[in-house]
């Protein structure tokens, strides 16, 4: 799939780009990031324009963003049923969810890029828990300034030696994800234990004496 979707992207050219970010954050299997170090190799070699490959790349991720939102808003019941019909769905929701109520702005920016495989769970979150919609936009915009530029930079400077590349940023996100899902849990563990901890305080106080 990975020879075919990079043959496309060298004779469609940036819709294609746009296309495969766009269904990368609607939780669809496809090699964006490796596309759009290819995009940014086509645009080192002449081929494309750098900035519509940066752009392309950037309007298809943020559009997929906007609408896993609305489908999380929309749709929550028929998402979780959706979700929990997988193991892996399930817990990648579960996940997003933790780190939205932990940090909800930080875990749609770092999302974006530092923890995108979380990243569509996270819109589905955000659409679900009724994050403001404001909110979520400005972090997303960033998150996703950060994704595409780091990608489609990385193929222009390293054009001939992309199959390494990104080799090298699938471990290293893999490797942070891992180590970020470790803490938001931790936090998200903290605050439910200070919030019964507070409930009980409060039972204590307004349970008549014997």
């Amino acid at each position: 799939m990975t020879d075919w979707l990079m043959e496309a992207l060298a004779l469609g050219g940036v819709p294609v780009l746009m296309l495969v970010t766009f269904l990368s954050c609607l939780a669809m299997p496809v090699p964006s990031s490796l596309l759009m170090l290819g995009g940014g190799a086509l645009a080192a070699s002449g081929d494309l324009s750098l900035w519509s490959v940066a752009l392309g790349a950037y309007g298809g991720a943020v559009t997929g963003d906007q609408v896993g939102y609305q489908i999380g808003h929309s749709g929550s019941e028929w998402l979780r049923r959706r979700a929990g019909s997988g193991r892996r769905g399930a817990i990648a929701m579960a996940r997003a969810e933790a780190m939205l109520e932990a940090r909800a702005g930080l875990a749609v920016f770092l999302s974006r890029w530092l923890l995108s495989p979380l990243g569509p769970y996270v819109n589905f979150a955000a659409g679900a828990a009724r994050l403001d919609r404001l909110r979520f936009t400005l972090w997303d915009l960033a998150g996703e300034a950060v994704w595409v530029s780091l990608y489609v930079g990385l193929g222009y400077a390293f054009g001939s030696r992309i199959e390494m590349i990104a080799e090298i940023s699938q471990n290293a996100v893999g490797l942070l994800a891992a180590l970020a899902v470790m803490v938001v849990a931790a936090l998200w563990m903290r605050r439910a234990l200070k919030r019964a901890h507070a409930a009980g305080d409060r039972d204590a106080v307004t349970s008549p004496s014997p």
